[in-house]
């Protein structure tokens, strides 16, 4: 994923609970080609045989230059080559830095406060990521995410990432300075429309963040 250098926002595609790859590859693989897609975050489904599943889905990312993270399961992406994890609490952080560091990425997730993201980028997280939909599918309000990434983007470097749950907040969230914009369910409602959904969501970015690699 690109540092805060980088002069406009890219997507982040975030799956949906995967039980097996056959039924998912050729859905994830198109959504990512659209472009302007910067990494994957693999979620995977409580009856998943997880390790088989994501090596099947991690060439399909892969090969599209676009980075193949694990929602958890870091000994797992350090031991299969992915490019790194996504943690969603402070001591699953810590744990993974020592199993990732160096040489992967490690997003902190899950932070409800200020003061939990300055600890999660004080530890070394590669990025943190605002507004994703907790346990309950609860989340702060569409302006209260706008702000924290705000906030964030004034003082700090490390790169921030707003989750999205509708197209619609994709451009706020790269107006109020986000590096990264995440999309979940928007994107996988309709699987045969994902490369559609994917550049629907790319053509809400603000002009001049708008760019293709």
């Amino acid at each position: 994923m690109q540092n805060k250098a980088a002069p406009f926002a890219r997507l982040v595609l975030v799956t949906p609970p995967v039980d097996e790859a056959a039924a998912f590859g050729d859905v994830l693989a198109t959504a990512c080609a659209a472009g302007g897609v910067a990494a994957v975050i693999a979620r995977f489904s409580p009856t998943a045989d997880v390790e088989p599943t994501a090596r099947a889905l991690m060439p399909r990312v892969q090969e599209r230059s676009v980075a193949f993270l694990l929602e958890g399961h870091a000994s797992l992406a350090a031991k299969i080559g992915a490019d790194g994890a996504h943690l969603a609490d402070a001591e699953a952080l810590r744990d993974t830095l020592s199993v990732l560091k160096p040489g992967h990425i490690v997003g902190a997730g899950g932070l409800a406060t200020r003061h939990e993201a300055m600890l999660a980028g004080e530890a070394g997280a590669d990025y943190v990521m605002f507004g994703e939909p907790d346990a309950e599918g609860r989340r702060p309000s569409s302006a209260a995410v706008a702000e924290r990434v705000g906030w964030w983007a004034a003082i700090f470097e490390i790169p921030c990432v707003a989750y999205a749950v509708s197209l619609d907040e994709v451009s706020a969230f790269a107006k109020a300075g986000a590096d990264f914009v995440a999309l979940d369910a928007a994107l996988w409602a309709a699987p045969e429309r994902a490369q559609t959904a994917v550049a629907d969501a790319l053509a809400r970015l603000p002009e001049p963040e708008r760019a293709r690699t």
